[in-house]
């Protein structure tokens, strides 16, 4: 975000006598506002204080403390001289985008007239507050009039807001209070923290919530998967607890106490996340679970952002998928979400542990057979297998047909999930022999070709190769179980019953 300057009016009036009692209130963010670069809203504060500021004819805010404030008593004239004052809450700042931002104020001024938050100092880049989403700084001023005299009017004529994005490892927001836009009673929403000791761990904590309200944390990038895929954000929503903790920690592999994911439609992990609440699960009614990728990274690994899932982890140990929300980039720009990511969203129980994956097609042979399972050489056979995708995304892949663990043949298929399909390959075998036939590895059956009596043949040799041209040459010799084939045998026996009978013909003949 680059800086964000507008030009707002500041007059202060010194007076010889009189005196002002400056009261505090709270802030509320709702009704008209000054939007500076459409990121920050800048209203007066409510309470006494907030008559200071008001939005003037252009609807930019104006902070005026003298008599011209038509907010202000008639007879107002100004600030004492020779005083020392603070003017608690006279206006807010609130950032209305999806990212934490440090938000500084830069004045001109000769230190009579310092903008400050909780009595500190907010002018200059090194003084910033960090708001996160709908988070709220309330500012005043200190005054110090010592050295002026009556009727000078003190400090320049304007004051510019700045703001720019925080980086993950910079968000503190402790003691800033996140406000609630449909909260029209005037009451303080909860105060959220985050603190993110490193890239890949986040620290969020919750207190001031009353019971049923929800909570909005931004993560801001920490690593599931270095920058491939980040978590952005955690919500939790009916919250029952006064004031909640969750540690958060990324990992591109499996948590020892929990093991890698495992579903039946083998979805591909592309980081996982393990959530340590310090509250029971039923305190909350819901959990929002908001994560990105870049772009580069699905492309290279052929993801498509619809494929993209979350896993949780049952207390039983089973992992159940969640539904998941691709942000789309209209609305991811309205948010302030950064553009040069795909964002997610997944509305979930709490757990453990959860999986981001990437649903990926599967193909599974479940039926293959092979007809006619005998053939003579250079005669056709035909291969018919039964493919269904058990994976959760649609796909196309080449199926391939081998013998003897050779690719002889080759059909693209193409399945939705859970849908099947019957492929059928046909194929000639020139050289005798016996052919073992798988479909991606999963054995169809043997194919016998030609007589493998035949001393050609060679029978069911021990090598064997199959060429492209879908024809094989098996060598080797195959040897019967008893060193005789039957067959061998037959015109020798017809032979010995020939002369037998032959023999009992002479032995009747008279002599």
């Amino acid at each position: 975000m680059p800086n964000t300057r507008r030009t707002l009016t500041l007059a202060l009036l010194l007076v010889a006598a009189g005196s002002l009692a400056f009261a505090t209130g709270a802030a509320v963010v709702n009704g008209p506002a000054d939007f500076v670069d459409d990121d920050l809203a800048v209203q007066p504060a409510d309470g006494p204080n907030g008559d200071y500021a008001y939005l003037n004819n252009d609807d930019e805010i104006a902070i005026d403390i003298s008599a011209a404030n038509p907010n202000l008593p008639a007879d107002f004239e100004g600030v004492n001289v020779d005083s020392t004052a603070t003017i608690d809450d006279v206006f807010t700042i609130t950032y209305t985008a999806e990212r934490y931002a440090h938000v500084w104020i830069e004045y001109d001024g000769d230190g009579e007239v310092t903008f400050v938050s909780d009595g500190d100092s907010i002018e200059g880049e090194a003084n910033n507050v960090t708001l996160g989403p709908n988070q709220t700084v309330t500012v005043g001023l200190a005054l110090d009039a010592g050295d002026a005299a009556a009727g000078t009017q003190l400090g320049t004529d304007e004051f510019r807001i700045n703001a720019s994005l925080a980086e993950p490892d910079d968000v503190d927001t402790t003691g800033f209070t996140s406000f609630d836009d449909d909260n029209d009673d005037g009451d303080g929403g909860p105060t959220t923290t985050v603190r993110a000791p490193n890239a890949t761990h986040r620290e969020f904590v919750a207190s001031g919530i009353d019971r049923g309200e929800s909570v909005r944390w931004l993560a801001e990038g920490m690593h599931l998967d270095g920058e491939n895929v980040t978590l952005e954000g955690i919500d939790l929503d009916g919250i029952d607890n006064e004031r909640v903790e969750l540690d958060a920690a990324g990992s591109p592999e499996p948590f020892a106490d929990a093991g890698p994911l495992t579903a039946p439609t083998r979805p591909r992990p592309m980081g996982y996340l393990s959530l340590a609440p310090d509250f029971d699960p039923d305190a909350v009614d819901a959990m929002t679970v908001r994560f990105s990728a870049d772009p580069d990274h699905l492309n290279a690994t052929g993801t498509d952002p619809e494929d993209v899932t979350l896993y949780r982890q049952t207390d039983a140990g089973a992992w159940e998928e969640v539904p998941v929300e691709v942000v789309d980039d209209d609305v991811a720009r309205m948010l302030g979400l950064p553009e040069d990511r795909v964002h997610f969203r997944a509305t979930t129980d709490l757990s453990s542990t959860f999986a981001v994956a990437a649903h990926e097609p599967r193909f599974d042979v479940t039926e293959a057979t092979v007809a006619p399972e005998a053939i003579d050489p250079g005669e056709n056979v035909t291969v018919r297998t039964t493919l269904r995708n058990g994976g959760g995304a649609a796909g196309e892949r080449a199926v391939t047909l081998t013998a003897n663990g050779t690719p002889i043949a080759n059909e693209t298929v193409a399945l939705d999930p859970n849908e099947t399909a019957t492929v059928a390959f046909d194929a000639t075998f020139e050289s005798p022999g016996a052919y073992d036939l798988a479909v991606d590895g999963t054995a169809v059956g043997t194919l016998l070709v030609g007589d493998l009596a035949s001393d050609d043949a060679g029978g069911s040799g021990g090598e064997s190769n199959v060429g492209g041209d879908d024809s094989a040459t098996v060598t080797g010799t195959t040897e019967e179980p008893f060193g005789i084939d039957p067959a061998d045998l037959a015109g020798p026996l017809a032979l010995v019953v020939i002369s037998l009978a032959t023999l009992t013909l002479v032995r009747r003949m008279p002599r």
